[in-house]
């Protein structure tokens, strides 16, 4: 009777799995059609799928590596319309395909670059700091540029899943060489917001990236130098010929090294290596033997002019592989010169940059407007542009009505958000306060902090403060903090930020990023004319705003109201997207690659 109720017991469970199977069956199948049904109005995300497929024929054996890339310039040539020909038959066999590229085969040849990124993360499947961003970001403007883009990830447990369109397994045995053998890896395939993207799944050292986190163990090299060295054994076997392998920090860096040592020789000779740093604050210092993991020869590498830490020469330091096997290195920063990234922000990395100097550039954060466009704004009364700004007005007053303030459109509005890592004098800040609220100037603080110390500072500033022309908020309202940046004239801020967030989002409010440090003489190094070779963005912020203080902005307002308004007008008119600055930097240094 017991085995008996121990069979119905399993019979029930295996029913029970059956139906669960059966329904997710059912909504892989409804997804695939709706994914499809979204792709054919989207021909960059067939361009992207296309490409994948090209790849898939590759690996299976059914198309040779030559032939391939004739296709893949055939695809991403801007003169075929490449929906009219293949948006009904995606979804079609290989053999289908494949006759439709060769039917097609007679069109022109790709006029742009053909860029692979070797990353970690990329927005929204696999997303921790400012990188994530900028390889989608920056990915679509070059694509929609008529260059071609792809992306190559660690295939995460906590992938975004549901933000990747056409995700699907290519089935071929794909090896990578690591630690003395060759590992077998699973690799899908799919297209996230238009690009092509390739994930790398380890079978082997499958908890490399079976993990909570993307950063932040003790195998980060083991699991970083993996995924780098099964990127390039990837790209090599589908037969790429990429104009560019765009690497990331010291994650992917030490693809620099593997592509010159093992990988160039190998029908890559015309490739080039591009390296872009979120910072060089992170850099990761290991001993020289584990480079041998990957393939490399530590003896070689561990010299002074190749890996070698400089602090510590016991140690080889990954950032600086990225450094020094690069043709050219960007840094991305909005506001500092190369001269301060090599002198003072090189965080022990001064002799590399300052060897490799000339390969060095510096290029400006996109502004993604998205969530924070006035001209769209859900939050505010009415939207406004540089051409219209009577929706400002009007939101000044809501702003004044919702904080308990007088109603008074000529009243100089100053808003400041505390945050986490804000390091400012709150004393000087109250001075400020005192002298420009005897003026009439209304002042709005938001100061959220989980941290005891800030929260108390916070307090005691609060208690300083009592003042009817002032309002404080100590807890995190979205609609508010829109309607703050709507509302202000100026935006008290930091300018030690590499994104300029605070300031760039405050220009493109139509209100003044004045720092809140004047005195502070970090701020004086940082606008000091002597820095040379900064970005445009760079240089117009410290010349416009970061050179005035508190007082002589209110001024201005108040005494030289028309020169005001024109100079808000001429920020909010600023072109700081991704498909400005940013984008001329990066194509010039892709074509300086090519040359």
């Amino acid at each position: 009777m017991y085995l008996n109720r121990q069979r119905v017991q399993a019979i029930e469970e295996l029913d029970e799995m059956k139906k669960e199977q059966k329904s997710l069956l059912e909504k892989l199948e409804q997804l695939e059609s709706q994914t499809h049904a979204s792709i054919k109005e989207d021909p960059f995300s067939i361009i992207s799928e296309l490409l994948l497929r090209i790849d898939s024929m590759v690996l299976t054996g059914i198309l040779d590596t030559r032939e391939a890339s004739g296709f893949r310039s055939l695809v991403i040539n801007t003169s075929l319309n490449v929906a009219d020909y293949f948006a009904d038959i995606i979804s079609k066999s290989d053999a289908e395909i494949l006759a439709q590229l060769r039917h097609v085969s007679n069109k022109k040849k790709m006029k742009g670059f053909h860029i692979i990124h070797i990353c970690t993360e990329m927005e929204p499947v696999a997303s921790v700091g400012s990188l994530a961003s900028y390889v989608t970001s920056l990915s679509h403007v070059l694509q929609r540029h008529g260059n071609l883009v792809e992306v190559i990830l660690p295939m995460y447990a906590t992938l975004n899943l549901e933000s990747i369109n056409s995700l699907w397994e290519i089935k071929a045995e794909f090896f990578s060489y690591f630690d003395g053998q060759l590992h077998r890896n699973r690799i899908w395939t799919g297209v996230v917001n238009g690009i092509a993207a390739t994930f790398i799944q380890p079978v082997y050292y499958s908890s490399f990236f079976n993990t909570e986190n993307i950063y932040g163990y003790p195998n980060d090299f083991e699991r970083f130098s993996y995924f780098s060295r099964a990127s390039l054994d990837y790209i090599l076997k589908s037969g790429k010929k990429p104009d560019v392998i765009h690497i990331h920090n010291w994650e992917t860096s030490i693809v620099g090294p593997l592509f010159w040592d093992i990988f160039a020789n190998q029908g890559l000779a015309a490739t080039r290596i591009l390296l872009t740093c979120q910072g060089l604050k992170s850099q990761c210092l290991e001993q020289p033997d584990k480079l041998a993991m990957c393939g490399l020869d530590p003896a070689k590498l561990h010299r002074h002019d190749r890996l070698q830490d400089n602090n510590k020469p016991h140690l080889v330091n990954i950032l600086k592989a990225g450094i020094v096997y690069s043709n050219k290195v960007i840094v991305m920063s909005s506001i500092h010169s190369k001269d301060q990234i090599v002198s003072t922000l090189s965080h022990g990395l001064e002799f590399a940059l300052d060897t490799h100097k000339d390969k060095l550039l510096i290029a400006p954060f996109g502004y993604d407007d998205s969530p924070w466009d006035p001209s769209q704004d859900k939050f505010l009364p009415r939207g406004y542009t540089a051409d219209d700004t009577r929706g400002k007005a009007i939101s000044k007053a809501a702003l004044q009505q919702q904080l308990g303030l007088p109603e008074n459109i000529a009243s100089v509005f100053v808003g400041y958000m505390f945050t986490e890592d804000s390091d400012v004098d709150l004393e000087n800040i109250k001075s400020l306060v005192r002298d420009s609220s005897t003026r009439g100037v209304q002042f709005i603080f938001v100061g959220i902090s989980k941290i005891y110390g800030m929260k108390n500072k916070l307090e005691s500033f609060q208690e300083g403060l009592k003042d009817e022309n002032v309002r404080f908020v100590d807890e995190y309202d979205e609609s508010l903090l829109h309607l703050i940046f709507a509302g202000s004239d100026i935006i008290l801020c930091s300018f030690d930020d590499p994104m300029l967030q605070m300031p760039v989002k405050a220009i493109k409010y139509g209100a003044a990023p004045v720092p809140v440090n004047f005195t502070d003489d970090r701020l004086r190094k940082f606008i000091d004319p002597g820095n040379t070779e900064r970005t445009q963005l760079s240089e117009y912020i410290i010349n416009t705003f970061a050179n005035v203080s508190l007082s002589q902005a209110i001024d201005e307002i108040k005494k030289k109201p028309s020169q005001w308004n024109r100079k808000i007008l001429e920020a909010m008119s600023k072109d700081v997207s991704w498909d400005a600055e940013c984008y001329d930097i990066h194509v010039s240094a892709y074509m300086s690659l090519k040359k």
